[in-house]
């Protein structure tokens, strides 16, 4: 079973920024983790500050790959670009958000990405990105 979670722009920072919102721990450490365990599944992580990136990976593993988790963090709340690249492929999304989206800033509750996608995962931390793999597995 072949997994990617692609996250986007700020979460090369996970650890760095916000830890009250987003916790002291790099993404990397937390992905090692993940390999470990799901050692059964091919799981390979994405992160782009860049919106076109986000999309021609969406694009390259989207007929593929079993199962896809998305943060794509602000572009969840403007990109109607990525929306559109999710409604086009065929593997099915997850969308993953670290904080609670309903309980920040009004234009936070609105995501685009997610209408496209089976389901959203919000507001559990880190947590969020290893339901979203059980839902796949």
């Amino acid at each position: 079973m072949d997994i990617i979670i692609i996250n986007g722009p700020n979460l090369n920072l996970l650890g760095k920024r916000e830890t009250d919102i987003y916790g002291n721990r790099s993404f990397e450490d937390y992905f090692k983790d993940l390999k470990g365990q799901f050692s059964d599944i091919n799981l390979t992580y994405f992160q782009s500050n860049h919106e076109g990136a986000l999309i021609d990976k969406l694009h390259e593993v989207g007929f593929s790959y079993d199962g896809i988790i998305v943060n794509l963090a602000g572009f969840t709340h403007t990109s109607v670009a990525l929306a559109d690249a999710i409604a086009a492929i065929k593997t099915p999304v997850v969308e993953v958000h670290i904080s609670n989206i309903h309980a920040r800033e009004a234009f936070r509750t609105h995501t685009y990405t997610g209408a496209k996608s089976v389901g959203i995962i919000s507001g559990l931390g880190l947590k969020g990105y290893e339901l979203a793999i059980r839902y796949f597995s």
